[in-house]
Protein backbone atom coordinates (compact mmCIF):
# COMPACT_ATOMS: atom_id res chain seq x y z
CA UNK A 1 0.00 0.00 0.00
CA UNK A 2 1.17 3.16 -0.84
CA UNK A 3 1.78 5.63 2.26
CA UNK A 4 3.55 8.50 1.69
CA UNK A 5 1.47 11.58 1.29
CA UNK A 6 1.30 13.71 -1.79
CA UNK A 7 4.23 16.03 -2.05
CA UNK A 8 3.76 19.84 -2.26
CA UNK A 9 1.34 21.29 -5.14
CA UNK A 10 -0.28 24.34 -5.51
CA UNK A 11 -1.84 23.83 -9.24
CA UNK A 12 -5.22 22.30 -8.16
CA UNK A 13 -5.73 20.64 -11.83
CA UNK A 14 -1.87 19.15 -11.28
CA UNK A 15 -2.76 18.05 -7.43
CA UNK A 16 -5.96 16.43 -8.82
CA UNK A 17 -4.35 14.36 -11.57
CA UNK A 18 -1.34 13.21 -9.46
CA UNK A 19 -4.18 12.28 -6.21
CA UNK A 20 -5.92 10.08 -9.27
CA UNK A 21 -2.70 8.27 -10.32
CA UNK A 22 -1.59 7.81 -6.81
CA UNK A 23 -5.13 6.08 -6.49
CA UNK A 24 -4.98 3.94 -9.17
CA UNK A 25 -1.70 2.63 -8.21
CA UNK A 26 -3.24 0.54 -4.86
CA UNK A 27 -2.82 -2.82 -5.66
CA UNK A 28 -6.33 -4.67 -5.53
CA UNK A 29 -5.63 -6.78 -2.94
CA UNK A 30 -4.81 -3.65 -0.99
CA UNK A 31 -7.98 -1.52 -1.63
CA UNK A 32 -9.97 -5.11 -0.34
CA UNK A 33 -7.95 -4.92 2.85
CA UNK A 34 -8.60 -1.09 3.27
CA UNK A 35 -12.08 -1.39 2.28
CA UNK A 36 -11.99 -3.78 5.16
CA UNK A 37 -10.49 -1.75 7.40
CA UNK A 38 -12.18 1.31 6.71
CA UNK A 39 -15.36 -0.49 7.28
CA UNK A 40 -14.56 -1.43 10.53
CA UNK A 41 -12.89 2.12 11.82
CA UNK A 42 -16.38 3.41 10.81
CA UNK A 43 -19.06 0.73 12.38
CA UNK A 44 -16.87 1.50 15.60
CA UNK A 45 -17.95 5.07 16.11
CA UNK A 46 -21.68 5.06 17.70
CA UNK A 47 -22.39 8.34 15.51
CA UNK A 48 -22.26 5.90 12.56
CA UNK A 49 -23.49 2.65 13.91
CA UNK A 50 -26.46 4.10 15.54
CA UNK A 51 -27.05 6.81 12.80
CA UNK A 52 -30.92 6.57 11.43
CA UNK A 53 -30.23 8.04 8.01
CA UNK A 54 -26.54 7.26 6.94
CA UNK A 55 -25.62 9.00 3.35
CA UNK A 56 -23.06 7.23 1.17
CA UNK A 57 -21.75 6.74 -2.74
CA UNK A 58 -21.49 4.54 -5.22
CA UNK A 59 -17.65 3.62 -5.38
CA UNK A 60 -16.44 5.35 -9.03
CA UNK A 61 -12.91 5.55 -10.67
CA UNK A 62 -11.05 3.96 -7.89
CA UNK A 63 -13.11 5.34 -5.01
CA UNK A 64 -12.80 3.85 -1.36
CA UNK A 65 -15.55 1.24 -1.85
CA UNK A 66 -18.27 1.38 1.15
CA UNK A 67 -19.94 -2.18 0.95
CA UNK A 68 -18.18 -2.93 4.21
CA UNK A 69 -20.68 -0.48 5.23
CA UNK A 70 -23.18 -0.74 3.61
CA UNK A 71 -23.54 -5.01 4.91
CA UNK A 72 -22.30 -3.88 9.12
CA UNK A 73 -25.24 -0.99 9.70
CA UNK A 74 -28.26 -1.94 11.68
CA UNK A 75 -31.06 -2.99 9.85
CA UNK A 76 -32.52 0.21 11.48
CA UNK A 77 -30.18 2.36 9.56
CA UNK A 78 -31.51 4.16 6.59
CA UNK A 79 -28.40 3.70 3.49
CA UNK A 80 -29.06 6.22 1.33
CA UNK A 81 -26.90 7.29 -2.06
CA UNK A 82 -27.03 10.89 -4.24
CA UNK A 83 -29.03 11.74 -6.31
CA UNK A 84 -28.54 14.78 -8.65
CA UNK A 85 -31.44 17.20 -8.02
CA UNK A 86 -32.21 21.04 -8.88
CA UNK A 87 -29.79 23.58 -8.30
CA UNK A 88 -26.99 21.66 -8.86
CA UNK A 89 -27.43 20.24 -5.05
CA UNK A 90 -27.45 16.55 -3.88
CA UNK A 91 -30.82 14.69 -2.46
CA UNK A 92 -30.47 11.12 -0.49
CA UNK A 93 -32.47 8.34 -1.62
CA UNK A 94 -32.53 5.29 0.64
CA UNK A 95 -31.42 2.30 -1.23
CA UNK A 96 -30.57 -1.75 -0.56
CA UNK A 97 -28.86 -4.02 -2.26
CA UNK A 98 -30.62 -5.70 -5.18
CA UNK A 99 -32.51 -1.82 -5.56
CA UNK A 100 -32.59 -0.80 -9.22
CA UNK A 101 -29.38 1.64 -10.07
CA UNK A 102 -29.46 3.76 -13.44
CA UNK A 103 -26.82 6.29 -14.41
CA UNK A 104 -27.01 10.23 -13.87
CA UNK A 105 -25.72 12.37 -16.56
CA UNK A 106 -22.13 12.10 -15.76
CA UNK A 107 -22.70 8.47 -15.67
CA UNK A 108 -22.32 7.36 -12.18
CA UNK A 109 -25.13 4.79 -10.45
CA UNK A 110 -27.93 6.75 -8.52
CA UNK A 111 -31.34 5.17 -8.03
CA UNK A 112 -33.62 5.14 -10.49
CA UNK A 113 -36.97 5.03 -8.85
CA UNK A 114 -35.44 8.30 -6.64
CA UNK A 115 -38.46 9.07 -5.75
CA UNK A 116 -37.95 12.78 -3.18
CA UNK A 117 -35.77 11.70 -1.33
CA UNK A 118 -34.58 13.75 1.69
CA UNK A 119 -32.82 16.98 1.83
CA UNK A 120 -28.72 17.45 2.73
CA UNK A 121 -29.96 18.58 6.24
CA UNK A 122 -31.72 15.56 6.95
CA UNK A 123 -29.14 13.11 6.96
CA UNK A 124 -27.32 11.87 10.28
CA UNK A 125 -24.26 11.10 8.91
CA UNK A 126 -22.79 11.64 5.15
CA UNK A 127 -19.55 9.70 3.73
CA UNK A 128 -17.70 11.89 1.03
CA UNK A 129 -15.96 10.18 -1.52
CA UNK A 130 -12.67 12.63 -1.97
CA UNK A 131 -9.49 12.71 -4.02
CA UNK A 132 -7.89 14.15 -1.54
CA UNK A 133 -7.82 15.55 2.29
CA UNK A 134 -6.03 17.20 5.39
CA UNK A 135 -5.38 16.75 8.48
CA UNK A 136 -7.22 19.88 9.06
CA UNK A 137 -10.40 18.68 7.33
CA UNK A 138 -9.81 20.07 3.68
CA UNK A 139 -11.37 17.58 0.99
CA UNK A 140 -10.12 17.84 -2.33
CA UNK A 141 -12.72 16.46 -4.38
CA UNK A 142 -13.38 16.63 -8.10
CA UNK A 143 -14.03 19.97 -8.59
CA UNK A 144 -17.78 19.55 -9.61
CA UNK A 145 -18.83 21.16 -6.53
CA UNK A 146 -21.91 19.35 -5.63
CA UNK A 147 -21.35 17.97 -2.04
CA UNK A 148 -19.88 21.83 -1.15
CA UNK A 149 -23.23 23.09 -2.45
CA UNK A 150 -25.35 20.72 -0.80
CA UNK A 151 -23.62 21.35 2.34
CA UNK A 152 -23.06 24.78 2.34
CA UNK A 153 -25.12 25.57 5.69
CA UNK A 154 -22.19 23.41 7.68
CA UNK A 155 -19.68 26.16 7.44
CA UNK A 156 -22.09 28.16 9.42
CA UNK A 157 -23.77 25.19 11.49
CA UNK A 158 -22.59 22.45 13.68
CA UNK A 159 -23.81 19.04 12.90
CA UNK A 160 -25.67 17.09 11.60
CA UNK A 161 -25.46 16.11 9.29
CA UNK A 162 -21.94 14.96 10.16
CA UNK A 163 -19.11 14.72 7.07
CA UNK A 164 -17.06 12.16 6.77
CA UNK A 165 -14.65 11.77 3.99
CA UNK A 166 -13.30 8.46 3.27
CA UNK A 167 -10.45 7.54 0.87
CA UNK A 168 -6.99 5.66 1.16
CA UNK A 169 -4.11 7.12 3.51
CA UNK A 170 -1.72 7.96 0.20
CA UNK A 171 -4.30 10.79 -0.46
CA UNK A 172 -3.50 12.88 2.17
CA UNK A 173 -1.80 16.39 1.18
CA UNK A 174 0.80 17.24 3.72
CA UNK A 175 0.67 21.09 2.26
CA UNK A 176 0.45 23.05 -0.81
CA UNK A 177 -3.29 23.04 -0.90
CA UNK A 178 -5.19 26.36 -0.11
CA UNK A 179 -9.07 25.86 0.63
CA UNK A 180 -11.41 28.16 -1.25
CA UNK A 181 -13.89 30.12 0.36
CA UNK A 182 -16.84 27.79 -0.72
CA UNK A 183 -15.19 24.98 0.47
CA UNK A 184 -17.18 22.69 3.24
CA UNK A 185 -14.86 21.14 5.36
CA UNK A 186 -15.35 17.82 7.02
CA UNK A 187 -15.64 17.01 10.63
CA UNK A 188 -13.46 13.79 10.03
CA UNK A 189 -11.29 11.38 8.03
CA UNK A 190 -11.60 7.37 7.56
CA UNK A 191 -8.91 5.86 6.09
CA UNK A 192 -7.58 2.46 6.05
CA UNK A 193 -4.99 3.50 8.93
CA UNK A 194 -7.20 5.96 11.25
CA UNK A 195 -10.38 7.72 11.96
CA UNK A 196 -8.96 11.12 11.97
CA UNK A 197 -10.88 14.08 13.77
CA UNK A 198 -10.87 17.11 12.24
CA UNK A 199 -10.52 20.69 14.40
CA UNK A 200 -13.81 22.21 14.80
CA UNK A 201 -14.57 25.19 12.92
CA UNK A 202 -17.59 26.54 13.20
Amino acid sequence: MLTHAVATMTEPRELRRELRERRARIPLADRFAAAQAVAEHLLRMPVVSSARRIAGYWAVGGEMPLHGVVTGLSKDSAYCLPVLHTANTLRFVPWRVGDAIGTNRFGIPEPTEAGVGFAPSEVDVVLLPLLGFTRNGDRVGTGGGWYDRSFVFRKRSAAPPLLIGVGFACQQIDDGWTPQPWDVPLDAVATEREFLVCPLRV
